[in-house]
């Protein structure tokens, strides 16, 4: 038999090759000749890259760049082994992660560091740019990457703006006049998973803004900005971003990379299903098995399993998740097309107890399923 394995993490627990180790270790006691592929994923959250690592065979490239607070910090992406391809997560340059929570507000906070990374892999020689936006601190509308890459945003007197938030309402036009030569060289694909409008009661600011520190009275301002910002890009770009789904996207990232970078917005397990040909692996499989933490509600919108399912579904594969814990019901999966779901928890106990175990369990939970599915085939 062959099966396919293609978890995500458990978040704080095991990495995706750990599940499929343990997962592999349980399987093989029942069938021990059986065809274990071993396709670890994620959907462009935190953990991403190293995931991607081993697809790209790539190296962590370390850059000088700007914090969200202008500040100089080490940050690093990832750059294939034949250097075409890199792949940038944006909190490693402009994520909350690179903040106090005292420094949090996403008036004064930049993408700029992140653009920054973004030029220095395509003078390296990228031509494919995979570009991470979970996790950041702005909600500049992606003026901070557009100014790295030579954009200039001006005011009503022509004077050049500093890339942060509080100034988008400021924006009255946009010079091209300096923008980097290597840039229409490049393709830009964004990890979106989100599709809130740009602004409205819906949009970057309304939605993500308190919790990157803006008060009540900002959230109102940075949405206002937002509209104006729309209306600056529908004048030069003739393109209305309102309207696409995922605009407002990491404080407005996804409009910015889509008018500045041209880039294609994709939910990030289908970049990262890309980047490890996980349709390829799936001919002649007689099973997938994924997992993830916690299975809820959240798992039917973009994350990993929702993107294992959907492959395996076009080819008529099964589909076996093996979960920390199932918060879902028997028609929620019936819905989402798995034939299998189990919590790997075998005994009552704390949450930190189940985590030190999870290893066990899976292999167990994974023993178990073989020993059923050897039972079916007598």
């Amino acid at each position: 038999m062959k099966f396919v394995l293609a978890p995500d993490k458990y978040k704080g627990s095991l990495t995706g090759r750990q599940f499929c180790d343990a997962v592999e270790s349980g399987i093989k006691k029942v069938f021990p000749t059986a065809d274990i592929v071993k396709k670890p994923l994620a959907d462009g959250g935190d953990g991403t890259i190293e995931v991607v690592m081993d697809y790209l065979h790539a190296e962590m490239v370390s850059v000088k760049v700007n914090d969200p607070l202008f500040r100089e910090i080490e940050s690093a992406y990832l750059l294939s082994g034949d250097g075409k391809t890199a792949f940038i997560e944006m909190s490693e340059a402009s994520g909350y992660k690179l903040l106090a929570k005292s420094e949090m507000n996403c008036m004064h906070t930049t993408s700029l560091g992140t653009g920054e990374m973004i030029v220095d892999a395509m003078e390296k020689g990228a031509k494919n740019i995979v570009l991470g936006i979970g996790g950041s601190a702005t909600n500049d509308g992606g003026m901070g990457i557009a100014m790295a890459l030579g954009y200039e945003f001006l005011d009503k007197d022509g004077q050049i703006l500093e890339p942060v938030g509080r100034n988008l309402i400021h924006v009255k036009h946009i010079s091209k006049e300096k923008v980097h030569g290597k840039l229409s060289e490049i393709n830009v694909q964004v990890a979106c998973d989100v599709n809130n409008p740009l602004y409205g009661k819906q949009g970057a600011a309304h939605i993500y803004g308190p919790q990157k520190g803006a008060s009540p009275d900002e959230v109102v301002f940075l949405d206002q900005g937002l509209e104006s910002f729309a209306q600056v890009l529908r004048t030069v770009f003739e393109v209305d971003v309102q309207q696409i789904p995922g605009a407002g996207a990491a404080g407005g990232m996804g409009a910015g990379t889509l008018v500045f970078l041209n880039a294609d917005l994709t939910p990030g397990v289908d970049l990262v299903m890309q980047l490890a040909r996980f349709d390829d692996a799936l001919e002649n499989a007689d099973w997938v098995i994924t997992g993830e933490g916690q299975m809820d509600g959240q798992t039917f919108s973009g994350k990993t399993i929702n993107g294992v399912v959907r492959s395996a579904r076009a080819k008529n594969i099964p589909v076996a998740a093996f979960c920390g814990s199932m918060d879902v019901s028997i028609e929620d999966m019936q819905k989402m097309g798995l034939q299998y779901g189990v919590s790997i928890l075998n005994h009552v106990g704390n949450l930190e107890d189940a985590k030190i175990k999870s290893y066990r369990n899976l292999e167990l939970a994974s023993y178990n399923f073989a020993s059923l599915l050897k039972q079916t085939q007598v």
